[in-house]
């Protein structure tokens, strides 16, 4: 698919780059990290027919990782506004909350939908539903009423456990939802008819450490029941629900601190004794970075997690500076926006020790600024949904070294690059890249057309066109699939197209995504009126936000006076469509 040249952009960084750096090769990390007896050692076992590498030391399940969690005691675990919980207060909310889903009739393999915005009750709803063997479902709360509604439908879940804001959005649909049986809302002082509050059951965040002492409910869970389904855009027609299980998400505790290891051992270093830190946690929990690569590793060491009721700069310069934070970020966006705020130099800041995202398009200057003004060391990552988040990472001298690249993967994940007829290709050529491990997902649920097309003997097809280097250093190029990502979030053009082509004036349209410097990218559409037929740009815009969440709609239309340009199988030429918006 073409070939790139495996130079990269690390010279400009070289100030920060120690003499003498790398003082081990990645191979002689996972040597040590990965020995026998090792904290890191990975084991091979058979996972659904296929031999795949695992963390030998990673808990059977989420269960287990409650109980870890528990045993911080009154470390401070969940921080919102004014509101503080200790591990212990949560275990104990778990606990009660669990058994109160049971009594509500769910068993091992219901479905219970979990749909708000971070709050203390967002970890307290999904460990009680994965400690008893259900199915958790975190809905997207962006979304709109009719999204929800198709996602709880299609899951076929049995509870939902929601906001108020997501309520309201569900209530007109609830007679579309005969498999929804229960109805529990958090935070909500007037209560519809056939909807119960959560604090009925364990009341307040406040008063969860005076819930009784008590463990989780006894339920036999395998490292690999069942355990999510977070969905995930399709590229034509509804979102695909990834199916995750218990493995997939206890996988990610030991990735990401593999990552961090690695690091001290390429700079040369002793690896440090344990020690809590402070997140601020920004980017939403039903997305699996938060979810998986931060929420699971935050529960095994302790770390303190603080949520925001919303984004905001100058809020978050405080939250920093009172709390201590020691780390924060999510998507590029919001590095940008705590670099560029202008209340930046009023805060005391010194606290941060890293920022990392991914999920977007990221510029090497964001590596350079993040270095220069925080002081702080830059990490990225790559992964997505239907590999519950971590598969490569990087940090530090490694990524100022490679700031274009998304690093190598972790131990126990492999990477390869195959052309359009499924042959391997060397490195520096560009092709679609798939990935295997532990974190990979079972498949789509109640989709075996989709699943039979994208998982392979183990192996996902992740739709990214990339290249890995010499060293296994992985670079993503573009995307096969037909993606737009904004500030994180993923926006699948066919979905707006379709919502386009709705549109009685519409005849022809398509979505690309525009240059946005810290978003990424933005949602653009070029569209072609019915002859006769008319509309305005804020008309289709306004068209395209009564049916899909906010951040799908294109920030600019173009219209066309004649249709599409397309090549000779019919397909729109998108790239020529996007230098329209230059």
């Amino acid at each position: 698919m073409g070939e790139v040249s495996s130079e990269h952009l690390g010279d400009s960084f070289r100030e920060w780059i120690p003499a003498g750096w790398p003082a081990r090769s990645l191979e002689e990390c996972e040597a040590i990290l990965c020995a026998p007896g090792a904290r890191f050692e990975y084991e091979t076992i058979d996972i659904r027919g296929v031999p795949t590498r695992v963390w030998k030391n990673a808990p059977e399940n989420l269960a287990v990782l409650a109980r870890i969690g528990r045993s911080h005691g009154d470390a401070t675990f969940l921080i919102y506004e004014e509101e503080r919980v200790s591990y212990e207060a949560w275990f104990r909310a778990v606990a009660a909350f669990g058994r109160h889903l049971q009594s509500l009739g769910v068993q091992k393999g219901d479905r219970v939908a979990l749909a708000m915005r971070n709050l203390p009750e967002w970890p307290v709803a999904f460990f009680a539903a994965v400690t008893i063997g259900a199915i958790c479902v975190p809905l997207n709360a962006w979304w709109t009423g009719p999204e929800l509604a198709y996602g709880l439908a299609h899951s076929g879940a049995k509870v939902l456990v929601c906001d108020g804001e997501r309520l309201d959005r569900v209530l007109p649909h609830r007679a579309e939802l005969p498999d929804l049986a229960h109805v529990i809302v958090s935070r909500r002082d007037d209560l519809p008819a056939g909807v119960t509050t959560l604090e009925s059951v364990i009341g307040a965040s406040s008063n969860w450490g005076a819930l009784p002492d008590q463990d989780l409910p006894d339920v036999v869970i395998a490292a690999d029941d069942d355990a999510t389904i977070l969905y995930t855009s399709g590229t034509t027609g509804n979102p695909k629900g990834a199916l995750g299980t218990h493995r997939n998400f206890v996988t990610n505790i030991f990735s990401s601190a593999y990552g961090a290891a690695r690091q001290v051992l390429r700079r040369g270093e002793a690896l440090p004794d344990p020690a809590r830190k402070v997140l601020l946690t920004v980017i939403p929990l039903f997305h699996a970075t938060a979810c998986s690569a931060t929420m699971m590793g935050a529960i095994a060491a302790g770390h303190t997690m603080i949520f925001m009721y919303k984004w905001e700069p100058e809020k978050a310069f405080q939250i920093i500076e009172r709390e201590k934070v020691n780390s924060t970020g999510g998507v590029p966006t919001i590095a940008w926006q705590l670099l560029e705020h202008p209340a930046r130099e009023k805060y005391d800041l010194s606290s941060l020790e890293a920022i990392g995202y991914g999920g977007a398009p990221s510029a090497p200057d964001l590596v350079r600024k993040i270095r220069e003004v925080f002081g702080a060391l830059p990490a990225n990552g790559w992964g997505m949904t239907e590999t519950t988040a971590t598969v490569t990472g990087l940090s530090a001298e490694d990524y100022l070294n490679r700031p274009t690249s998304c690093g190598p993967p972790v131990a126990v994940a492999q990477l390869k690059v195959l052309d359009e007829e499924g042959n391997p290709l060397p490195p520096g050529q560009i092709g679609e890249l798939y990935a295997n491990g532990p974190m990979i997902v079972k498949g789509y649920w109640n989709n075996p057309e989709a699943t039979a097309a994208t998982f392979i003997d183990g192996w996902v097809r992740t739709g990214d066109l990339a290249w890995i280097d010499e060293e296994g250093f992985c670079y993503i190029a573009d995307r096969a699939k037909d993606i737009v990502i904004r500030g994180g979030e993923n926006i699948y053009s066919s979905e707006v197209e379709n919502v386009l082509y709705d549109h009685p004036a519409v005849m022809d349209a398509a979505v690309v995504g525009i240059p946005h410097r810290t978003l990424g990218e933005e949602p653009a559409a070029v569209v072609h009126l019915t002859p006769g037929q008319s509309a305005t740009e804020v008309e289709l815009q306004d068209w395209v936000r009564a049916r899909l969440a906010a951040f799908k709609v294109p920030v600019r239309i173009l219209f066309l006076t004649e249709t599409l340009p397309r090549n000779a199988n019919g397909k729109i030429l998108k790239k020529d469509l996007k230098a329209l918006f230059d």
